[in-house]
């Protein structure tokens, strides 16, 4: 699918990979580097065909369509993708279907935003004999855990389905200010998504405008500085979680994009590197099989390390006083 001529017309049979996808979710994903701006533009100018007659950017893909496309410049620096060692990935489960990843911090999940490649770039180049490899879901760069991919179309509109009808169980750990109030079990609040004036992709709480968002949680340790917390993500917005405990004056330790950014200094001295927020436990039903799947991650190393220089800091304050 990358073996694209930037320069002419390509003509493309769709595969198993595309069908029953939406044409213009289809060429986002061919044409990696190709803002989406331009995509759309050709889509509604009618310099993409199917099967000889334009085709409107809703338009469903089905086996065997023949997709022409306009001569387009993808962006050089994805063709330059250097694959990594899938060995660097843990793999939590794999079958003919879907594939769980143990997701390191620091990597984001797909290229964009000044990001020439992410984990599911780096994946595909890999596995070049795999047709087909989506993301079910998304974890923040920064974030660490559980990541669920597709092998299969039929099994990424299968997991959608049970995300969208509640019907499977994301469990996050997650670090935070303050000593937690254990009345506190869940947070309702809408959440909407913004661009700011910087260009910088945020998410506010908004009652009247945004989506509903739920998060229930629950209190695992705390003590004077912080509190670990369960959190049990019911609907899947982007920074649901984040944005939820800063709004209730619980910021997660370390978020550089909503926390506390003076306490985050200070806590610098503990070991704290990054934003404390582990996807720590997925539960589906198999997308073929119907059998219960139930996938954990345990806590990365580095975080426990930054919990117990908070708990000796804390045990030597209070012999002092």
């Amino acid at each position: 699918m990358n073996n694209l001529c930037k320069d002419r017309v390509n003509n493309v049979e769709i595969g198993v990979e595309g069908e029953d996808q939406r044409i213009d979710n289809y060429l986002l994903r061919l044409l990696k580097g190709v803002p989406k701006s331009h995509v759309y533009r050709i889509l509604r100018s009618g310099e993409v065909r199917v099967n000889g007659g334009r085709a409107g950017p809703s338009r469903r893909l089905t086996l065997g369509d023949k997709v022409r496309i306009p001569p387009i410049r993808v962006a050089q620096k994805i063709q330059e993708l250097n694959p990594i060692d899938p060995e660097e990935f843990k793999i939590l489960h794999e079958d003919e279907h879907i594939l769980a990843i143990d997701k390191p911090a620091g990597l984001a999940v797909h290229g964009g935003s000044g990001v020439s490649s992410g984990l599911i770039e780096q994946l595909r180049a890999t596995r070049p004999n795999q047709p087909f490899l989506e993301l079910i879901h998304r974890l923040d760069k920064d974030t660490s855990g559980v990541l669920l991919l597709a092998k299969r179309r039929s099994a990424l509109t299968n997991l959608h389905a049970q995300i969208r009808k509640d019907q499977t169980r994301k469990i996050y750990l997650t670090l935070v200010w303050g000593s937690w109030d254990c009345q506190i079990s869940k947070v309702d609040l809408s959440l909407r998504k913004y661009v700011s004036k910087a260009g910088e992709r945020r998410v506010v709480v908004d009652r009247a405008n945004g989506k509903p968002s739920l998060t229930l949680f629950k209190l695992l340790e705390a003590n004077e500085q912080t509190s670990l917390i369960e959190a049990n993500l019911k609907t899947g917005r982007t920074h649901q979680i984040r944005v939820h405990l800063a709004h209730i004056n619980y910021p997660i330790l370390g978020d550089d994009k909503y926390g506390d950014f003076r306490r985050n200094k200070l806590f610098q001295k503990y070991g704290l590197k990054r934003m404390f927020l582990h996807a720590h436990q997925f539960s589906f039903k198999h997308p073929k099989l119907g059998n219960k799947i139930t996938l954990e991650s345990p806590l990365p190393m580095e975080l426990h390390q930054l919990m117990r220089s908070i708990d000796e800091s804390h045990k030597s304050q209070g012999q002092d006083n």
